[in-house]
């Protein structure tokens, strides 16, 4: 299914400011064999690429030449109803207007490509005009379906507020746009995260160099910066920056073998008053082992660790 449609003038002109338009119309429900589609309602708001601020909006009832085709009573909670469209003007009074909003600039839309872009056509050619032609169509229900799945249930306007807590959808044009609209940043929310933050939302979390969670800043904290640069063996702990004016020292070295993550570093086995100590039991025993055997100096070697 293709849900974006663009051509090399419209990406170039993209680059500009070709704006959004999203768009919903109501129409009739045919009931009856060859009945057409009636457009009753059109919505639109014009959005900046950019950062989605609206920039427009407009939205009209529109009368049909047969007022028959309008249920008397909408089974909707604000559905329209024959009353509603009775003094409203026909589509060729306020064609002029939806021309200048939808020609030239990207179609979104949820289920467009497949109902409202064909809706448009057709009340255009009944008046004998050509009708607009968009630089690109983005329908929300194809890219939805592809990108985020059915977590959310089926891919209706109304399932998808739901799941978001966006409230009812009342089935009316400028209501439903500026819902897609919404539905569409929340999607796109949790696609960013998901994909920004995979191991911590599923709670496989090893470490990351982009992320930051409460035990990597205490880690970073306690241990300091950690250099790898040149591996031979032995990464070195140093300190992060300068204390006094002099500059970072080593401080102490780990186990020959790399750790698998920044998180499985060990602490110093000896704090910085015992080293000394330690070195000096190392000399003494060494300066023993001179005149010994080797095997004499192995068996007294367990006590350095003592």
């Amino acid at each position: 299914m293709l849900t974006m449609i663009f051509d090399n003038k419209s990406l170039l002109e993209m680059e500009g400011t070709v704006e959004i338009v999203f768009f919903d119309l109501e129409t009739n429900v045919p009931n009856k064999a060859g009945q057409r589609f009636w457009v009753l309602e059109f919505g639109a708001i014009v959005v900046c690429p950019q950062n989605l601020v609206e920039l427009e909006s407009y939205c009209t009832l529109i009368r049909p030449r047969d007022l028959s085709v309008v249920a008397l009573k909408s089974g909707r909670c604000d559905g329209i109803t024959r009353e509603a469209v009775a003094n409203a003007p026909l589509f060729e009074e306020i064609a002029d207007k939806i021309f200048s909003i939808l020609d030239g600039r990207v179609w979104a839309g949820h289920n467009i490509q497949r109902f409202d872009c064909t809706r448009i056509k057709e009340a255009f050619a009944e008046i004998g005009r050509p009708a607009p032609v968009p630089v690109g169509i983005i329908d929300s229900l194809g890219v939805l379906t592809e990108k985020f799945g059915r977590r959310a249930g089926n891919m209706k306007m109304a399932t998808l507020a739901a799941y978001f807590g966006l409230g009812q959808q009342k089935h009316r044009s400028l209501d439903d746009v500026r819902m897609n609209l919404e539905v569409l940043k929340q999607c796109a929310t949790v696609l960013f995260l998901e994909s920004s933050l995979p191991n911590v939302l599923s709670g496989k979390w090893q470490g990351s160099r982009t992320v930051t969670t409460r035990s990597r800043s205490v880690l970073d904290s306690s241990l300091s910066s950690v250099s790898n640069d040149k591996w031979n063996g032995s990464p070195t702990i140093t300190t992060r920056g300068r204390s006094n004016g002099k500059l970072p020292c080593r401080e102490e070295t780990s186990r020959k073998s790399p750790p698998a993550s920044l998180a499985y570093h060990r602490a110093v086995p000896y704090a910085r008053g015992s080293l000394g100590k330690m070195t000096e039991r190392v000399t003494n025993l060494l300066c023993k082992a001179q005149s010994k055997p080797l095997n004499n100096l192995l068996k007294h070697s367990h006590s350095l660790l003592r």
